[in-house]
């Protein structure tokens, strides 16, 4: 059975969205696997074995648990008590290149994907070993094994033999396939594990009190009054009915098995409610009490992994899916969302409640509510793959304080987010922040930066409040996607006018002056006394029809990509029944449509949806600082949705065994990890093929004082730099000269660091002074939460000026390398000295790519400064150097699991 508590045990989903763990095999297991074997047909043993043997099972329980030996890794696969598959690998070369694996899944559990999980879980370890070659023998007509490793996602090749099969899978040849098939079936696995929580038949709400003020009460009140389409039952010993459905002492004494338990109960009472649901067959859980100390987290989690429950909670509002055929109002908010096509997934029950009323109220709606809670197992991750795939929702909104799997969710938030917009309320901004997430939802401290660099990268749209976020929904959910960034400006009050472009320009849209044929086009239409630079000023006295008329134009012209109407009420208008809203609300046209919005600088709500001529809704805004807001989101959203996917670049010339034996051994040395040598620090940038300004390291004063002679050449300079065990590396500190001649000032450098360093002194760096021009910073750190980040931004004594580096999460694509260097504060002084010196920037971007890689590569490496990287006309050169390593904790981010 899975051991809880026994490392390496994990859990993932089945294709059918049913949940096993998975470890590696022990002692107290050979009794399990025997009988899984024992309990197989002749034909799956002759399949397994090449011939019907009882003895090969026993056989094989020894051999996979017997003592740890060199070469050789299994794992088994099981559902509660029972092993259902086990798979082993043992090497058959002496290089240790090359694997034969061996598979078996218990009668019952075919077709189900559990051969294909095991594989994965073997490449995984096959890989951290150095193993490049899996191979398998089959028999020809065992046509399901010889599937599995065709739609693995690897390269395999296949040899006949006679009636048997040799299978070949490389695991080094780079193959792109193989991650998108993972993800894959991971994301088939995860949809078909949330049906029983968010499409179920049944749902129980264990808790529900007699008291109609109750949590479990409210939520049960909710569930029946919204007219949920399945069965509902309480769970209460002292109740035979409560909201007119049928109340049973226990679960396990409901007339029909819940596919959905809701659990109100004291924190307490939670592991052993869970368990007894567990035991009764429920298949999913929300748990909405809050509380829980960690023995009773760890229960919770534990039960709901042994009988493959997921998990929404606990200490959460609940769910609610408004589909036609469901109607599941599973929450104890005090209104029932409206149904629409916007998905909510939030941490914080009171922000999903500000959600809910919001999205409401504009009219856009809810397909699906879940509160996640302290998020124990179902994430933002689940419910993005869910309304993918569910066919109504169009609009995703996240709120999020944690993040359990950042890979998973850039690589899924970036599929999404080319189909809808997905938005999220960047929480945990601060110190502050951060700590009172903390506190009420568990969750893990994020840097600021590298969070804003995964919502960049995954293409969500991050606003800074609940109200910029409903102000995005409303143009995102009604207006067609705005082609650039060129608005045109109308008012029928100049000051307004004035206004509303100087907030386009703040957000970063652009209010470009007209051309002379469109100016001419509106002249026909508009009055004499019309003001036609942009913005155009309209005046008082512009009628309903000229209205109309001047947005057709501006819709119709190629030089304008949305049009942004501000109006004041007027006594003329008024007086003369005219209607310029109206005349806003019928506008529409253009090829491609345009997005019109409308600023109503009288209006009670700051964002509104009016209802338009064709039939659809028009976003209005009662200041114009918001309405330029949502457009700029609008606007980059369609940027990231239709660039090209960004690709990670195969780089030539590196070397990642050779550089993970430098790192292996120093740490060997130093199993705490530290800092590495110049020398080591110079092996490392060389094998990932990154230049470095000339060097050579020295131990002693006349060695550096050749190295020096050598270097500068006629005339020249060197530096000089002293390394040891604690002194700072920069230029403000005595352990660095320079624009030393060679000869006696350099000597009198030497000797005076060599004084000031004493016994600390292990050695110096000698180098050629380098070019001079702007200083850039490139840079690596190892995330907990995150993994490695790579960072970008001006360097040497601009270093943190204007503020810290941009950041993007490893690896990086082609496309992350682009957005690091247009930052907007990085870009203007980049791309000017670029241009004023002749230089190519296609060697710092090869210069972040291969940093990129080595900071994925070499999980040893938690920090890579490189500091000041210069730019000239042969390209890059890395001027200083520092690399700090300490114990890997690789981390496969494609292995399938759950948290």
């Amino acid at each position: 059975m899975a051991r809880s508590g026994d490392t390496g045990t994990t859990h993932a989903l089945l294709s059918d969205g049913t949940t096993v763990w998975l470890r590696p095999p022990g002692p107290g297991d050979r009794d399990a696997i025997a009988r899984m074997y024992a309990a197989m047909s002749p034909a799956d043993l002759r399949r397994r074995f090449f011939a019907f043997s009882r003895r090969a099972g026993h056989e094989a329980a020894d051999r996979m648990t017997a003592p740890p030996r060199p070469g050789y890794h299994g794992i088994l696969a099981g559902s509660a008590e029972e092993v259902v598959g086990a798979a082993e690998y043992d090497l058959v070369d002496a290089a240790g290149a090359t694997a034969e694996i061996g598979l078996a899944v218990a009668d019952g559990w075919h077709h189900r994907g559990i051969g294909t999980l095991m594989i994965e879980h073997l490449v995984d370890a096959a890989r951290r070993e150095g193993v490049s070659r899996l191979t398998a023998e089959a028999l020809a007509d065992n046509q399901p094994v010889l599937q599995v490793f065709a739609d693995l996602g690897l390269p395999v090749s296949r040899r006949f033999e006679g009636n048997e099969v040799r299978c070949t899978v490389r695991l080094d040849a780079g193959d792109d396939r193989y991650p998108g098939a993972v993800d894959e079936r991971a994301r088939a696995a995860g949809i078909a594990s949330l049906v029983p929580l968010l499409r179920p038949g049944c749902v129980a709400v264990i808790g529900a009190g007699t008291r109609p003020a109750s949590v479990g009460r409210a939520i049960l009140r909710n569930l029946t009054g919204g007219h949920f389409t399945g069965l509902a039952y309480a769970v209460n010993p002292h109740a035979r009915f409560l909201e007119h459905v049928p109340s049973a002492p226990s679960v396990a004494e409901l007339p029909r098995t819940p596919d959905l338990a809701v659990l109100a109960l004291p924190a307490p009472q939670i592991p052993g409610a869970a368990e007894a649901c567990g035991r009764a067959g429920v298949r999913a859980l929300v748990v909405v009490t809050s509380g829980l100390d960690s023995a009773q987290g760890r229960a919770l989690l534990t039960a709901c992994r042994t009988h493959g429950m997921r998990l929404v909670g606990p200490n959460c509002l609940g769910i609610a899916n408004n589909e036609e055929g469901v109607r599941l109002q599973a929450t104890f908010a005090a209104h029932a969302a409206r149904p629409g096509t916007a998905g909510i997934a939030v941490q914080s029950g009171g922000i999903g409640i500000a959600l809910l009323d919001g999205l409401s109220r504009l009219g856009i709606g809810v397909s699906t509510f879940v509160s996640l809670g302290n998020k124990y197992d179902v994430s933002s991750n689940d419910l993005l793959q869910w309304w993918e795939e569910d066919g109504r929702t169009d609009l995703a909104v996240l709120h999020l304080e944690s993040f359990g799997n950042p890979q998973v969710f850039s690589r899924t938030a970036r599929r999404v987010s080319r189909r809808m917009p997905v938005l999220t309320v960047d929480a945990g901004r601060t110190a502050a922040g951060r700590r009172a997430a903390a506190s009420h939802t568990a969750a893990a401290a994020t840097s600021t930066p590298t969070r804003q660099a995964l919502f960049a990268q995954a293409g969500i749209i991050a606003t800074r409040s609940i109200a910029e976020l409903l102000e995005a929904a409303a143009l995102l959910h009604s207006q067609p996607a705005p082609q650039g960034p060129a608005v045109a400006v109308l008012s029928n009050a100049a000051g307004a006018g004035v206004l509303a472009a100087d907030a386009c320009s703040e957000a970063g849209l652009t209010v470009p002056e007209f051309s002379h044929d469109l100016v001419a086009a509106l002249r026909e239409n508009l009055p004499a006394d019309a003001v036609l630079t942009n913005p155009v000023d309209l005046t008082p006295t512009i009628t309903e029809e000229a209205l109309a008329r001047a947005l057709a134009t501006l819709s119709g012209h190629d030089s304008v990509d949305a049009v942004l109407v501000s109006l004041v009420p007027t006594a003329i208008e008024r007086s003369t029944g005219e209607d310029l809203l109206r005349a806003v609300t019928r506008a529409g046209g253009g090829t491609p449509p345009k997005p019109v919005l409308c600023v109503l600088l009288d209006q009670p709500d700051h964002v509104t949806l009016l209802p338009s001529a064709a039939g659809g809704t028009l976003p209005s805004y009662a200041d114009p600082v918001p309405a330029a807001r949502a457009l700029a989101h609008a606007t980059a959203h369609h940027h990231r949705r239709t660039r090209a996917a960004g690709v990670i670049p195969k780089l030539t010339g590196t070397d990642r065994e050779g550089s993970s034996r430098v790192l292996d051994t120093y740490l060997a040395a130093h199993p705490d990890g530290g800092r590495l040598d110049p020398p080591r620090t110079a092996r490392l940038l060389s094998g990932y093929g990154i230049r470095q300004l000339p060097w050579a390291w020295a131990t002693d004063e006349d060695t550096a004082a050749r190295a020096a002679q050598q270097l500068a050449g006629p005339g020249g300079r060197v530096a000089l730099k002293g390394y040891g065990d604690g002194p700072p590396h920069g230029n403000g500190h005595r352990a660095v000269h320079l624009d030393l001649a060679p000869g006696g000032p350099f000597r009198a450098a030497y000797r005076s660091l060599s004084a000031q360093l004493g016994e600390r002194l292990e050695g110096v760096l000698v180098q050629s002074m380098a070019p001079r021009g702007p200083e850039w910073y490139a840079g690596a750190v190892r995330d907990p939460v995150f993994g490695p980040v790579v960072l970008f931004g001006p360097g040497g004594a601009t270093a943190g000026e204007p503020g810290a580096p941009a950041a993007r999460l490893a690896p990086l694509t082609d496309s992350d390398v682009h957005d690091l260097l247009t930052e907007p504060r990085i870009a203007p002084a980049l791309t000017a000295y670029a241009r004023s010196e002749n230089v190519d920037l296609s060697a710092l971007e090869d210069t972040l790519l291969r940093l990129s890689a080595m900071a994925t590569d070499l999980p040893q490496i938690t920090g890579i400064d490189l500091d000041p990287v210069m730019l000239e006309r042969r390209g890059a050169v890395v001027v200083g150097a520092r690399i700090q390593v300490g114990p890997p904790h690789p981390h496969d981010p494609f292995l399938r699991q759950l948290p």
